[in-house]
């Protein structure tokens, strides 16, 4: 009775101190993100709630890789399962009795199975990150302390169990695994027996309890994180929107993100979400051509550094208990952070890791057919985001976190101009992190408030902003192409201010107005128009740049003048409908202009979609055959941003003796080209050039023609077939490949 008595105090000690510890944890770390500005998230609470469990029990976008898919599937809904388990195991540890569940015997036998398929779960992730070694998954202890916590919770599991039925004597239940084992040892003694329960029954507490600890101080906090998350995730049609500032606000001191604590609360849930996986990283074009930046590092930076902030604000310490000393005191070595990294350089980086000479020579492109690795860029991350537990140590006294610079202390001002905004790296997370936000705020505050931006960069927005375009050729030569071509064809392109009526509007953009190869796409496009007879018209002169690019650059004070500037146009010649060839105006003007006054009545069509429309309802008819194997290339902006995937390669593929190919990374899974987010202004200087991996990608399907959908994208791959010396292989926007099979001739 006193032993008993000793194990109810015992346990519930160790319970309550484990529970409050947990608690207390969690309490520390939503003091941190109240830190932030307030949230953006507004209304459908219902809606969120339904997303967040909709996602989370389907597992979503780990399917994207089944084998993790089924792996996570077995852990998820053994946990769920196992702790209804746990619950009885623990109950009838002090009680002698166990839960009154229905099929008691049954659910026995089903704990059993399912300890089975979470070990074989939680072996092949060890597996995959200690034997196949997948580049993208951290290796060390600190990853392989989760795999040992449940082996030994699920070794216990099935030590109470086979102990239990021995002291009992059942070794007779039908298909029971603990049963035939404890028919082995039934005959020992009774004090062995005992023993051996009460070990695997206190092994199974404690291990649980110091589990429940450990979780929100790790990177498995995600478990509690997460379906908060996925419910305040954008979804269709806010996907990839960003939000604008309030530029009118007397009393701010600084625009932008400077300061982690300037970040929105529901930015900075994204932190404690993070699982680490490294999917974004995997599919990052910047990581995978030798940039520093790693999407998954952005998180885990800013996370330490929020823990480590809030912590110092707060004056808590966010350990419990203090056994993680030391490890939150990182700091960026910033070793010449805004200049170039050389070739020449990568392999001494290798060299420094331990990677050897593979990944150097794969970022110069001299190794397999399409190289791409993402080892230097994980190599480089972990060097310079250091801590004392780190193997790499600074000269630099310890910093209070208070006084480190967001942009330079914790993310180089490198690594935030490396980004392309392609949203590949939200499209694969598994816990519904957005990257790409936090990233044009940080933009936003070194071009609004510092003033800062790359040289090719400035120059680009300069332009625009004095001239309505990045090259800075006269903002009164916008409508010179279609002069041009009215002298060499006699085809008359109408202009609003002096059209008597039109069906819509053609946005030309920047690039058809003055990059040559995509005036021809126009024109492809205009002739189709004239096929489908509608009556159409354009700005002409007065249309001025879209400023998805200075947006994407942080030039938001530009970009906003430039979206009410079009706004005013469209109003004020009682625009109905607009068509733009390019992905990113498409974008901004759907979905961003909304914030400054666009009305909702105005309908606005990439040129993909509406080449689709024209040929479904036969305003189209592609008749002519068009000989050619062709492989597309998806548009960051129409795949992942508006989901337009389908429509393209069903018109393509209705085009008579036209062969459509996939390459391996295509729809939304497709690899950008390395143009967006203001890139396509910006010299490469480091690793290997994205257009130049991407089209090595094309050329593994041995096409004749690469396809897409987008100024920017047919800019990179013909200039990534020239750097190849591959100029038989032609590239071909959509509307030229259809305008050869309606109108049977090439522009």
């Amino acid at each position: 009775m006193m032993l008993l008595l000793v194990k109810w105090m015992l346990g519930l000690l160790l319970m309550s101190v484990g529970i409050a510890m947990f608690v207390h944890v969690i309490r520390l770390r939503w003091q941190y993100v109240r830190l932030g500005m307030p949230s953006a998230v507004k209304g459908n609470v219902s809606g969120r709630v339904w997303q967040a469990l909709i996602k989370t029990l389907s597992q979503g976008k780990l399917w994207k890789d089944w084998r993790s898919g089924l792996m996570h599937l077995f852990l998820f809904y053994g946990f769920l399962h196992l702790q209804i388990g746990a619950v009885d195991i623990i109950w009838k540890g002090l009680t002698g009795h166990h839960l009154p569940l229905p099929q008691y015997e049954a659910f026995v036998v089903a704990q059993e199975y399912t300890v089975l398929l979470v070990l074989a779960a939680i072996l092949y992730a060890g597996y995959r990150r200690y034997v196949e070694r997948l580049a993208r998954l951290k290796r060390g202890l600190k990853p392989a302390w989760v795999l040992i916590f449940i082996v030994l919770l699920m070794a216990s599991v099935i030590g109470t169990m086979v102990f239990e039925r021995a002291l009992e004597g059942a070794t007779d239940v039908t298909g029971s695994l603990t049963a035939w084992i404890a028919s082995v040892i039934v005959h020992s003694s009774l004090v062995v027996l005992t023993i051996g329960y009460e070990i695997s029954w206190w092994l199974h507490l404690v291990v649980l309890l110091v589990f429940l600890v450990y979780v929100p101080q790790s990177k498995h906090f995600h478990l509690i994180v997460a379906p908060i998350n996925l419910g305040l995730q954008r979804s269709l049609p806010n996907i990839g929107k960003l939000e604008p500032l309030d530029l009118e606000q007397e009393e701010a001191e600084s625009f932008g993100v400077g300061a982690i604590e300037q970040f929105r609360q529901d930015q900075l849930v994204d932190l404690y979400a993070c699982v680490e996986c490294g999917r974004c990283t995997n599919v990052c074009p910047a990581a995978s051509t030798g940039k520093w930046l790693s999407p998954m590092h952005l998180i885990t930076k800013l996370r330490d550094h929020l823990t480590e902030k809030g912590a110092a604000v707060t004056s808590t310490t966010p350990w419990v208990p203090a056994l993680h000393a030391g490890v939150m005191t990182h700091r960026w070595v910033n070793r010449g952070s805004n200049e170039s990294v050389t070739r020449g350089q990568l392999s001494d980086e290798y060299a420094q890791a331990g990677l050897g000479q593979a990944g150097a020579v794969e970022l110069q492109g001299g190794a397999g057919k399409s190289a791409a690795s993402i080892a230097y860029t994980l190599s480089i991350q972990k060097q310079q985001w250091v801590g004392e537990r780190s193997p790499i140590t600074s000269v630099e006294p310890a910093h209070d976190a208070r006084s480190l610079e967001l942009i330079s202390d914790v993310m180089s001002e490198q690594e935030l101009w490396a980004c392309t905004t392609c949203r590949n790296c939200e499209d694969q997370c598994p816990v519904g992190n957005e990257h790409v936000d936090k990233i044009i705020d940080m933009r936003r505050y070194l071009v609004l408030t510092r003033g800062e931006l790359p040289t090719d960069a400035q120059r680009a927005m300069t332009n625009i902003e004095r001239q309505g375009n990045p090259w800075g050729i006269n903002r009164n030569d916008r409508h010179q192409w279609a002069l041009e071509w009215e002298r060499s064809s006699g085809r008359h392109v109408p202009v609003v201010k002096e059209a008597a009526a039109y069906d819509l509007l053609l946005f030309v953009g920047s690039m058809g107005a003055y990059d040559r190869r995509t005036q021809r796409v126009i024109r492809s496009l205009i002739r189709l128009m004239e096929a489908a007879d509608i009556r159409y018209a354009v700005l002409g002169n007065e249309e001025r740049s879209s400023g998805d690019t200075v947006r994407r650059l942080g030039n938001e004070f530009l970009y906003q003048e430039l979206a009410r500037d079009n706004i005013a146009l469209f109003q004020k010649y009682d625009v109905k409908q607009i068509v733009t060839a390019c992905p990113h105006t498409y974008h901004t003007i759907k979905k961003e202009y909304v914030d400054f006054g666009l009305s909702a009545e105005i309908e606005v069509y990439h040129h993909t979609e509406w080449l689709w429309k024209m040929w479904r309802t036969g305003r189209i008819q592609l008749t002519h055959a068009v000989k050619e194997k062709v492989v597309w290339h998806d548009s960051c902006y129409l795949a992942r941003y508006n989901n337009i995937v389908a429509a393209p390669r069903e018109l393509v593929s209705a085009i008579p003796e036209l062969t459509l190919v996939e390459m391996e990374r295509h729809g939304k899974d497709a690899m950008c080209c390395g143009a967006g987010g203001g890139r396509m202004w910006m010299e490469e200087t480091e690793g290997k050039r994205v257009n130049v991996t991407r089209v090595e990608q094309a050329l593994l399907t041995e096409p004749t023609v690469i396809g897409s959908a987008c100024p920017y994208c047919l800019t990179m791959m013909e200039d990534g077939t020239k750097s190849l010396e591959r100029d038989e292989i032609r590239s071909y926007d959509i509307a030229e490949l259809v305008a050869m099979s309606v109108l049977g001739e090439r522009e």
